[in-house]
């Protein structure tokens, strides 16, 4: 070597052998890795479901930018584009009224990244685009190292995400707002004496969860979507939770908890996270600041009813023997 240090090349590796089947491996990676694209995309991304039905069809993965509220649709391939994805990506963004569509795949073909920089240019503003290339590396025997690269985005993507950078650097945009909210809600609650006041962890802006009061392997929360209020009990598919209060056995007795509570409840299974909730919706958004009182005492009210009903058809369930 003549005394010169050795360099090792960087190896491309095939994405095959880290992933083996796409559906079974890398949507529920990207599902419980959600960080890792967020960074390459510039969003606080939040991933809440692999396999989201529209129609007939099955999405691969659904969630939010917690940053705007918008809705977040991804299509992965772990091969190169082909026009059977593309068809796939316009049916579920018309399917889910999408705001930011992501397309990603081992390689893009020039016709489909120039597809999606004639839908940026052609479709309105509140509609963007993603065409993201997935790149695994090794360098000698190191472990594989991934890289996502943003290969198709509107043209003012990397402008726009500098300036919410500096937005929320300065206090604006709506990350204030939710933590604003947050703190009258939590002293709304602790004011009017339920026990629950004390929060658990809020990992996202935009939903906040309660150490206490619920069952094992469950938690109450709180959250906005896109467009709406959603108060809920999220089980969580753990061998530790309470068989009373499992999801089959509150889908079993869903006319007597929906009764309790006082209106009809939305039963999901969030199969891609293996978990579940049970949840109320109401429309509204964080930037509405007139309405927050309205909101305080809804998220409340909800609450106190959820956990009543669950609280006395979780007891009445309760099998013998268990």
């Amino acid at each position: 070597m003549n005394g010169d240090p050795l360099v090792a090349r960087l190896e491309a590796v095939d994405l095959r052998e880290i992933w083996h089947h796409e559906a079974h491996h890398f949507t529920p990676w990207l599902l419980n890795n959600a960080d890792a694209l967020a960074e390459a995309l510039g969003m606080e991304l939040e991933l809440e479901q692999a396999e989201h039905p529209v129609g007939d069809f099955s999405l691969d993965l659904i969630g939010t930018d917690a940053a705007t509220g918008d809705r977040v649709i991804i299509e992965n391939q772990l091969a190169d584009t082909d026009h059977g994805h593309l068809g796939q990506l316009l049916t579920y963004a018309a399917g889910t009224d999408a705001a930011a569509v992501v397309w990603i795949a081992r390689n893009f073909r020039e016709e489909h990244r120039r597809a999606l920089d004639w839908l940026n240019e052609r479709t309105d503003s509140d509609t963007r685009f993603f065409g993201v290339a997935v790149r695994v590396w090794r360098i000698g025997d190191s472990a594989p190292a991934l890289q996502f690269n943003v290969v198709a985005a509107p043209n003012d993507w990397g402008k726009r995400v500098r300036s919410t950078a500096a937005a929320q650097q300065r206090g604006e945009g709506k990350r204030p707002l939710y933590l604003e909210f947050w703190e009258q809600l939590t002293n709304a609650i602790s004011q009017r004496g339920h026990g629950w006041c004390r929060p658990g962890r809020r990992n996202s802006v935009n939903w906040i969860d309660f150490s206490t009061g619920a069952p094992r392997g469950t938690q109450y929360g709180m959250s906005f979507t896109r467009d709406s209020l959603r108060s809920e009990l999220y089980l969580h598919n753990r061998e530790q939770i309470e068989p009373s209060t499992s999801f089959e056995r509150f889908l079993e007795r869903r006319e007597a908890l929906e009764t309790h509570y006082g209106s009809s409840l939305e039963f999901e299974a969030l199969e891609g996270r293996k978990a579940s909730r049970i949840a109320d919706y109401r429309p509204g958004s964080i930037e509405d600041t007139d309405a927050w009182p309205e909101f305080i005492d809804w998220f409340i009210d909800a609450q106190r009813r959820l956990r009543a009903a669950v609280e006395t058809v979780g007891k009445a369930s309760t099998p013998s023997g268990d």
